[in-house]
């Protein structure tokens, strides 16, 4: 006897279905596929604020797409509880905030400011580069060295939709404007990513967070190595081969754009919670001057000038865009490089699809919707209407 007999045998299968099985599974494939106004509603409002709606927010919300025709305006009503900000937001843009990734981390000014862009409908494309940030208006006064500001925030269970407050980083942490670039220069930025180490990996989690792309899905070994730091061995033990066949790639092009971090450091003495950002301006941190006697033919950085050498080879692909110019001084412009990219807009269109679907894209026609919300999202960078539809492309027919 065969495997496969000895199988069916030994469970008994039927070779046929009986109709009453077949009435069944129509009748559960029926309610899976077809949802009213009502149930779609229902759904839309679950998913972007993660609770129910309450009856007359429902009801306004069926009008809209039973009625007038607006599943979207139905969607835009739901942005609009105070869990969107307090729930669905926190828990999507925490993880960018450390580098464990965990959606369980204490509010933050990285956090609080892409709650507050949202909200306030701030082209997301400044994500990287404005000076801008988000304080509260009933809680102790932010401060440069710890995190009690936003802890007490979450504390008192304050609504953010209402208490955020949009200001700048150069009025109230003293950085002066050509020296911020939007959540990279917040305080939970340089205590995550800009402390010790050589600032290579605020480069490395940006790129992850904010491009979707990690340093080994981009890394290309036909780009010039001539601005790779001397602190960068070229035979990682004793052997070279290991340094073309798989460093070479990612340092090469990570290098010249990781540049425009010359100039800041995340500075602390004995607890790491107590540190606040450090921006010398037209002075290089030690840190990108370490162990210059690894090679000493290697790059020596003498300023925060960078450069895209991956406008050019595979990485074109990124979509970059071609008004900028590709180059320039400092994190500000080097962060509008990156956040005009056409990649920047399809990762934030694809986490919050994520979001709010409670899946990544599975299909053809995830991946055409997805490109589309992310099409649209490049006319005006407005996030809240991308979450808006998701939530309607999941909402059921």
């Amino acid at each position: 006897m065969s495997f496969q007999g000895q199988y069916r045998d030994s469970i008994s299968i039927p070779r046929k279905p009986r109709p009453f099985f077949i009435l069944i599974l129509l009748s559960l494939f029926t309610v899976t596929v077809s949802a009213g106004p009502r149930e779609q509603a229902k759904r839309m409002h679950d998913r972007i604020a993660g609770v129910p709606p309450g009856t007359e927010i429902l009801a306004q919300m069926v009008t809209e797409i039973e009625t007038n025709g607006d599943p979207l305006a139905a969607a835009m009503i739901a942005t609009e509880h105070p869990d969107f900000y307090n729930v669905t937001l926190k828990n999507w843009a925490t993880p960018w905030t450390n580098e464990e990734m965990t959606p369980f981390a204490p509010l933050n000014d990285y956090s609080a400011t892409v709650i507050g862009m949202v909200r306030d409908d701030v082209p997301f494309n400044q994500l990287l580069s404005a000076d801008i940030l988000y304080i509260g208006s009933n809680a102790p006064a932010y401060s440069n060295s710890n995190n009690d500001h936003y802890e007490a925030m979450e504390t008192l269970g304050l609504n953010l939709k209402n208490e955020l407050q949009q200001t700048t980083q150069s009025s109230v942490t003293g950085l002066p404007p050509e020296g911020t670039a939007g959540v990279i220069t917040t305080r939970a930025a340089a205590r995550a990513f800009f402390i010790d180490g050589t600032n290579r990996a605020m480069f490395r989690f940006t790129m992850l967070n904010h491009l979707c792309k990690d340093l080994e899905l981009i890394k290309d070994p036909t780009r010039a190595s001539d601005r790779i730091r001397q602190d960068a061995t070229r035979s990682p033990g004793g052997d070279s081969r290991v340094w073309f066949n798989n460093c070479l790639g990612c340092h090469a092009g990570m290098a010249p754009l990781a540049q425009a971090y010359a100039y800041y450091n995340y500075e602390y003495t004995d607890d790491p919670e107590t540190g606040r950002l450090a921006y010398t301006r037209d002075s290089v941190q030690p840190k990108y001057l370490i162990n210059s006697s690894v090679f000493k033919d290697g790059y020596v950085t003498t300023n925060d000038d960078w450069d895209n050498y991956w406008r050019e080879g595979p990485n074109s692909v990124l979509g970059w865009d071609p008004n900028l110019p590709g180059s320039g001084a400092g994190a500000k412009s080097m962060g509008e490089e990156l956040a005009n990219s056409h990649a920047f807009a399809e990762c934030q269109v694809s986490k919050a699809f994520q979001a709010v679907c409670l899946r990544p894209a599975v299909d053809s026609a995830d991946r055409t919707r997805i490109a589309e919300i992310t099409s649209s999202f490049k006319t005006d960078y407005n996030m809240k209407r991308v979450f808006a539809e998701a939530a309607v492309y999941c909402a059921g027919d």
